[in-house]
């Protein structure tokens, strides 16, 4: 193979996190950081999300931590603060709303009575039901005027970027 043809071959060699250099600091524009865009569109759908949901009585606070839980990502508070990126105390807070609201209760675990397990009722259930109906026409809203292909390559990318963090995560702490 010549160095012509070599050239234009993609690499074979997963780029590391530290190779991109689309910013610098001398010319950085927070509205042109793909990162701050991500933010923005995150809370522009988190509201859309929230309108949805009004009806049912849920805010954004209250319906990710049951979707977890529905989902079974979660079993204990410790477990779905983490899950939510929520400090122990605003979990708690969340937690105390959603028990008085009669959608979610705490049993404590037969096996380690210092433990406690979060459960659904079926009040929670009903209510938790709405949430993809809600997600998917919200988001599909956002996709509006894109292709299947082009759908597909943005949840490549998104991953791409999401592995790249993991990677450059574990960098970090080899460095540290």
């Amino acid at each position: 193979m010549s160095a012509a043809e070599s050239s234009t071959r993609p690499s074979s060699r997963r780029p590391s996190p530290r190779d991109a250099a689309f910013y610098t600091p001398e010319q950085y524009r927070p509205e042109d950081n793909v990162v701050y865009l991500m933010r923005r569109l995150l809370g522009s759908v988190a509201t859309h999300v929230q309108h949805e949901l009004d009806p049912r009585g849920l805010t954004n606070a209250q319906w990710i931590p049951l979707y977890k839980l529905q989902l079974g990502h979660a079993t204990t508070a410790a477990e779905l603060a983490r899950e939510c990126q929520l400090d122990a105390g605003a979990m708690t807070r969340t937690l105390d709303r959603l028990e008085a609201k009669g959608l979610v209760r705490r049993l404590r675990s037969l096996e380690d009575r210092r433990v406690v397990k979060l459960e659904l009722t079926d009040v929670g259930r009903e209510a938790v039901s709405h949430v993809p109906e809600a997600l998917c026409k919200v988001v599909n809203g956002y996709l509006r005027g894109f292709s299947r292909q082009e759908w597909l390559l943005l949840k490549d990318m998104l991953g791409r970027m999401l592995a790249n963090g993991a990677e450059y995560e574990q960098e970090l702490r080899k460095e540290d």
